[in-house]
């Protein structure tokens, strides 16, 4: 993330969310990291997802790159972390703690943005879940949506019967506790002719608000697969069928953002212009906040980390803007969401791509009644099944 730490700052300063940040106890002086094992975490869905409106089928498996951290007080920690041996062995040896930031909860050093090991390593250190040190005050619940709703019906063997496979998908996301669904759009960019495109994006929406029934709350993607004309032209196809947001219609600029929400003003509806998982920089859409160009903000759980998410969150609260992490393809990245969930008052939903692992014990976090529960064992609660731990594939083990 390219933040500078002062602008950082003046980001939180600026909102009431650095009042509502916890004391968080200090953190031993005398603690080293004595061993660092990176693996790779492989996931798998119920389904083969397949189109967005620009890539190819995303399948039915993924993988995270997963950091071990052992400690000389007996203490370990994991977490995603997708970076090389060269940025994690000058933690060896050292108290990852030593210039924490409890002001404004950063953890400065070779990680940059991926510091969720070192989160988890933090609370299970203070016997505290990560959410209280980021200034939760208890446990709860946190709104989620499946966000894994994509084109199935460019998939040959749903082609002749494509509007009972999205009821099949919505039935799956049901029985799992869901309650909310993204549905994907932008067949026109490259799949389909254009007005057979759109038309198919109008009616595969429709298929599913009439399966669903009233009570789901549903949003689109068109992974910018749409100009502003196009996006109004959906908008007005789908005018009744009750969405609560549109996401990435077209690249964002400000001056059609604006357009496109007062185009949907104009008409009553409420739905929300959500855009932001494109940039690491969470500067990049402060000309959208002050101008209030978006409704929701949608930086990338991973990409920005748990610093950067609480940057946007503050930026965004005083113009009324939600936040609303982007992720796909992490399992791990759902558990980060819900922590901030309960900590920043503007929080839309998390993103749940249905990813799951034998690997990673993770019982605590459940989804019902469209919310994923999140526990208060100390750090994430995350532990590893060690009796099939064994078949991972370690990257490297580095030892003091």
């Amino acid at each position: 993330m390219k933040m500078h730490r002062r602008r950082f700052l003046e980001t939180l300063a600026a909102s009431t969310l650095l009042g509502r940040l916890a004391r968080a106890e200090s953190l031993p002086p005398d603690l080293k990291i004595t061993r660092i094992v990176s693996f790779d975490l492989h996931t798998r869905r119920a389904k083969f997802v397949g189109k967005n409106a620009v890539r190819g089928d995303h399948g039915q498996t993924s993988r995270d790159r997963m950091a071990r951290l052992y400690t000389n007080m007996g203490v370990e920690a994991i977490g995603r972390c997708w970076k090389p041996k060269e940025a994690l062995a000058p933690l060896l040896g050292q108290n990852p703690f030593q210039h924490f930031d409890l002001a404004s909860r950063r953890m400065p050093g070779p990680l940059g943005a991926r510091t969720m090991v070192l989160w988890d390593l933090a609370g299970r250190v203070l016997k505290r879940p990560v959410y209280e040190l980021l200034g939760g005050t208890k446990p709860g619940k946190v709104r989620v949506y499946d966000g894994s709703i994509y084109m199935s019906d460019l998939m040959p063997q749903y082609a002749a019967k494509w509007q009972d496979r999205f009821k099949e998908e919505i039935d799956m996301g049901m029985q799992a506790g869901h309650r909310a669904f993204k549905i994907k759009i932008g067949r026109g960019k490259k799949w389909m002719d254009r007005d057979a495109g759109d038309a198919r994006d109008v009616e595969v929406v429709e298929t599913i608000r009439k399966h669903a029934g009233d009570e789901v709350h549903l949003g689109v993607d068109a992974n910018n697969g749409y100009d502003l004309a196009g996006a109004k032209r959906f908008l007005e196809g789908a005018s009744d069928l009750r969405l609560d947001f549109i996401e990435e219609p077209f690249p964002e600029q400000v001056a059609p953002c604006l357009e496109l929400k007062e185009f949907i003003a104009e008409r009553g509806w409420k739905t929300l212009l959500a855009d932001g998982e494109g940039q690491d920089d969470v500067e990049a859409y402060r000309p959208f906040v002050e101008a209030k160009a978006l409704d929701m903000l949608q930086g990338d759980m991973y990409g920005l980390g748990i610093e950067g998410i609480l940057a946007e969150a503050a930026m965004a609260e005083p113009q009324g803007i939600l936040i609303a992490p982007h992720n796909w393809s992490s399992l791990l990245s759902l558990f980060m969401q819900v922590h901030i969930g309960l900590v920043v008052p503007n929080f839309y939903r998390a993103e749940h791509d249905p990813l799951e692992s034998d690997v990673l014990i993770y019982d605590d976090y459940e989804i019902n009644d469209g919310c994923c529960s999140v526990p208060d064992a100390p750090g994430f609660g995350l532990a590893i099944d060690e009796s099939k731990f064994a078949r991972v594939r370690v990257n490297f083990d580095l030892r003091a």
